[in-house]
């Protein structure tokens, strides 16, 4: 069955060519006819070129291979970048930079400077450099990224070129020849389709016509894709399978020495299948001769009656043997030791230094109320305390000798 139905095909408009007088010679096995000065592509061969296409794009990209999209004219350059990242594949949209297949080292390195700038912007290093230059390195972003943004994913040169109007794109399929890869077209009757590996002869101007067949050749894509998952998965179950019988197990005599062996005991596999059967045998035999219940009752009935007359038999007594005389320990002559003083004189001695030590008075506070009055002693010369019996007052004393010391100081003045 054809990916594309006819009725689809002329529904979009594929059919129509250019003017009559602007075909190119090449073209002709592509037209069906001429119609009112202008060409019309026969549809028969394009639904049969856009079957091989969609094929040849499913099978690269399932071999692991890259499909580039190109399409720098206004009618292609949304649906191309839509397509094309519907389909996980790298675009160009813009102008097509000269080298950017045979000097792809170049253009990486080129997308490399767009990156690195990208992350001095987002990592704030403008604002340490004038207002200038920041402006031209923002300036330098925009052009880069208008340029590379639908390569920058790109990391080697690609393993197939899908066009869009091949006399626009001429730059990108030359280089493409000169690497030999293929190239997958749209071709219309005016253009040469000699450079062009699988041509498409269809309407390369109609947006409609061109949402078609881009559609489709995505859409082939996206099938290489999941093929190339489902071979991924299955080549990693081989992987998986031949490690598992790679490490099967080793038998014992391979892991291990014949000395090791012979220490080992028989296992049950080398015991031949006579000995066995014989095993079998006798344990059948000893279960067709198997007690019941009441001789097994019977029986320990009589080992119960059995058990206590053995009890009552004594054991003989063992004979102790001498006990071995100990030697005399020697003792230790006792240590003097000074018997302590009596406790009574002791106690008698303490209370009469007490009773000899004087009294310790506290020491008087400053200013006249706190001075302590001195002790007044009686006739016989012994201390009184103030206010007792036998106290004499010295304070008349004192006022005796201070009054005739003041009256000399005013006479003599």
């Amino acid at each position: 069955m054809a990916v594309v139905p006819m009725k689809a095909l002329l529904e979009s408009g594929v059919h129509f060519g250019h003017r009559t007088h602007k075909w190119h010679p090449a073209m002709k096995p592509y037209i069906f006819t001429e119609r009112n000065g202008i060409h019309i592509i026969d549809l028969q061969k394009t639904s049969k070129a856009l079957d091989t296409a969609y094929n040849v794009v499913r099978d690269t990209v399932a071999n692991g291979g890259v499909v580039l999209f190109v399409g720098t004219k206004r009618q292609a350059q949304e649906t191309i970048q839509l397509e094309a990242t519907r389909a996980s594949m790298p675009y160009v949209t813009a102008r097509w930079l000269g080298g950017t297949l045979t000097n792809w080292r170049t253009i990486r390195q080129r997308i490399n400077e767009l990156e690195r700038l990208e992350r001095m912007r987002d990592g704030g290093d403008f604002g340490r450099i004038t207002k200038k230059e920041g402006l031209i390195l923002m300036r330098e972003i925009e052009r880069l990224e208008g340029l590379l943004s639908g390569i920058r994913k790109l990391v080697r040169p690609p393993e197939m070129l899908f066009v869009v109007d091949v006399s626009r794109e001429f730059t990108a399929i030359h280089e493409a020849n000169l690497l030999n890869i293929p190239v997958v077209a749209m071709v219309d009757t005016n253009c040469d389709p000699s450079n062009v590996d699988y041509v498409i002869p269809s309407n390369d101007d109609a947006i409609r016509a061109i949402k078609l067949v881009v559609g489709k050749i995505a859409d082939a894509a996206l099938e290489g894709l999941g093929a190339r998952k489902e071979e991924a998965v299955e080549e990693e179950a081989l992987i998986v399978a031949r490690a598992a019988v790679e490490e099967a197990e080793l038998s014992d005599e391979e892991l291990l020495g014949e000395a090791t062996l012979a220490k080992l005991v028989t296992h049950p596999r080398d015991i031949p299948v006579e000995e066995i059967e014989e095993f079998v045998e006798a344990e059948d035999k000893g279960e067709a001769f198997a007690l019941g219940e009441a001789e097994v009752a019977e029986l320990i009935g009589a080992e119960e009656e059995i058990e206590p007359k053995a009890e009552l038999e004594e054991e003989p007594i063992a004979k102790e043997e001498p006990i071995a005389k100990e030697e005399p320990i020697a003792i230790e002559e006792p240590i003097a030791i000074e018997e302590p003083e009596p406790v009574g004189e002791f106690e008698t001695e303490a209370k009469l230094e007490v009773e000899a030590e004087p009294e310790v008075k506290p020491k008087a506070k400053k200013g006249r109320k706190a001075e302590a009055e001195p002790k007044a002693k009686n006739e016989l010369g012994a201390e009184v305390e103030p206010g007792g019996e036998g106290e004499v007052s010295a304070a008349p004393k004192e006022a005796k000798e201070t009054k005739p010391k003041r009256k000399s100081k005013k006479r003599k003045e």
